[in-house]
């Protein structure tokens, strides 16, 4: 017989937070001015708000309590898995910056105890834009290797036209224009230093080896120049008036 689920309340996170609470020697008080818990430990006071799951109120109440408090947590049941994964990650940055702490508390059928997994502390913006020189840089690259704005942003169920995909479709139309080409021959005519690397994985599958060093374009690749159109049309255009060398 399966073991019969068991539906889970904010009520269930107050008692084990509370306990830890009044084992670090903190009076705790539940339902304070709007409140979940409020915690005293001689003039500290901590605040804890409680959700079955991360979401903006939670956020936004936790914010509301830093006006009176020194400390606010956001308490939610443990997921599953922990905080690995991207959301996860993301959540954990935006309560970084708000200077919020996180509890997770375990679900009914384990133990009952809880996992502070974040204690709000001041955040150092410079530190984190130094920790982000990477991805600045990363996105400066990917803008510059892209010659117009071919996306809609937002939207989820169109393939995104990236810099390297641009990049691809560029080869793509010199082949359809020229025929079999070499590496070298797609650089003269403008194609960029990776060439010879999509080439080379061939990540599409669009490309096909005719010899040695000469590739052509295989028939997924057409079929790619068609379904990206407007990408293609102005590599076509540009390749009109230019002549294969001799």
């Amino acid at each position: 017989m399966a073991a019969r689920s068991v539906r889970l309340s904010e009520t269930d996170l107050y008692r084990p937070i509370a306990d830890y609470l009044t084992e670090q020697g903190y009076s705790v008080y539940g339902e304070v001015r709007d409140c979940d818990l409020v915690a005293s430990r001689g003039d500290e006071l901590v605040a804890v708000e409680l959700k079955l799951g991360f979401c903006l109120n939670l956020v936004a109440q936790a914010v509301e309590r830093q006006k009176a408090v020194e400390a606010v947590y956001v308490a939610v049941p443990r997921p599953k898995g922990g905080v690995r994964g991207r959301r996860w990650r993301s959540y954990l940055h935006l309560l970084r910056r708000l200077e919020l702490g996180l509890i997770f508390v375990a679900q009914p059928h384990d133990k009952a105890e809880i996992e502070i997994v974040l204690h709000p502390k001041s955040f150092d913006r410079l530190a984190s834009v130094s920790r982000g020189r990477r991805i600045r840089q990363s996105m400066i690259r990917e803008m510059r290797g892209r010659s117009g704005d071919y996306n809609t942003g937002g939207c989820t169920r169109h393939k995104i036209i990236t810099a390297y995909r641009e990049n691809a479709i560029h080869i793509a139309c010199c082949m359809e224009r020229f025929g079999p080409l070499s590496p070298r021959r797609l650089r003269e005519l403008g194609t960029g230093q990776k060439t010879q690397s999509i080439l080379s994985k061939n990540h599409y599958g669009w490309f096909v080896r005719v010899s040695r060093g000469v590739y052509d374009l295989h028939e997924q690749g057409r079929a790619a120049l068609d379904h990206f159109g407007d990408v293609a049309a102005r590599y076509r255009s540009a390749l009109d008036t230019t002549h294969p060398s001799t």
